[in-house]
C-alpha cells in the first residue's frame, strides 16, 4: 500500500507500564489505609455486643437447606421428641422414594436393589 506500518505505533513498555504501576501502587496504598486505619468502621454493630453463652440470639437462622430440621426441632419442646421427629421426617422422605414409582419413569429406578442403593 506504500504506507510504512511503524509510523502509527506507540511503544507500550515504558509509558503504559509506568502508568499501570502508578495506579496499582496508588490503589494498594488506598486499600491498605482503609483496611488498617478504618477497618472497624465497616463492621456490623452487633459484633461489639458481648456474647452470652446461655442465650441463643434471636436473629440467627440456619441456611435454607436446614430450615425443615430447624422448624421440627423448634416446634417440639422435648429434645428427644425433636430428634425422633427429625428422624421420622427423613424416614418419610426415604419411604416416599421407595414406594413412588409413578414419578420416575426410568428402568433403573424400578428395581428395589437400585432404589436402596440410591
Amino acid at each position: 500500500m506504500g504506507v510504512p506500518s511503524n509510523v502509527n505505533k506507540v511503544a507500550f513498555h515504558y509509558y503504559f507500564s509506568v502508568k499501570d504501576s502508578y495506579v496499582f501502587v496508588l490503589f494498594l496504598f488506598g486499600f491498605m489505609y482503609v483496611t488498617l486505619v478504618h477497618g472497624y468502621d465497616l463492621i456490623d454493630a452487633e459484633n461489639w455486643i458481648p456474647a452470652n453463652p446461655l442465650v441463643t440470639p434471636t436473629h440467627i437462622q440456619p441456611e435454607w437447606y436446614f430450615l425443615f430440621a430447624y422448624a421440627i426441632l423448634r416446634s417440639i419442646p422435648n429434645k428427644l421428641g425433636g430428634v425422633v421427629g427429625l428422624v421420622l421426617a427423613v424416614l418419610v422422605l426415604f419411604l416416599f422414594s421407595l414406594f413412588s414409582s409413578t414419578l420416575i419413569f426410568s428402568g433403573f429406578s424400578r428395581s428395589p436393589i437400585a432404589r436402596v442403593l440410591f
